[in-house]
């Protein structure tokens, strides 16, 4: 069974090795994520699993994409798994900072509601 954890739990999960995967699509992981998240799709997992590691705090937008990937993770075989139930939304509603992704695959942090250059 994984884990539903909110903001406060993020921190300490991180802080034990868990890697950080955005569920989303790449078009709007690019638009906008959590610093530090590596991005595998729900529509690509299968092929990409062996890219998620077994320790793993999984976000999508609201939490429903990555409750589903937590729960396939979990039925087959993962044991660290945790699922940030309030999302990116949830995490730009709380005014954090979220990561976008040039065109070049470089990253920057941008305040929320500041326009990026």
């Amino acid at each position: 069974m994984h884990e539903e954890i909110d903001l406060e739990d993020l921190q300490w999960w991180l802080e034990t090795g868990a890697q950080l995967v955005d569920v989303r699509e790449e078009w709007e992981y690019v638009t906008g994520h959590l610093p530090g998240a590596v991005n595998v799709p729900m529509s690509e997992l299968l092929g990409r699993l062996h890219e998620v590691p077994d320790n793993v705090v999984l976000v999508c937008q609201s939490g429903a994409r990555s409750r589903d990937v937590a729960y396939y993770l979990t039925t087959n075989g993962y044991s660290k798994v945790a699922n940030l139930t309030p999302g990116t939304l949830g995490w730009r509603l709380a005014g954090l900072e979220l990561e976008v992704s040039a065109p070049d695959g470089e990253g920057r942090a941008d305040p929320i509601g500041e326009p990026s250059d």
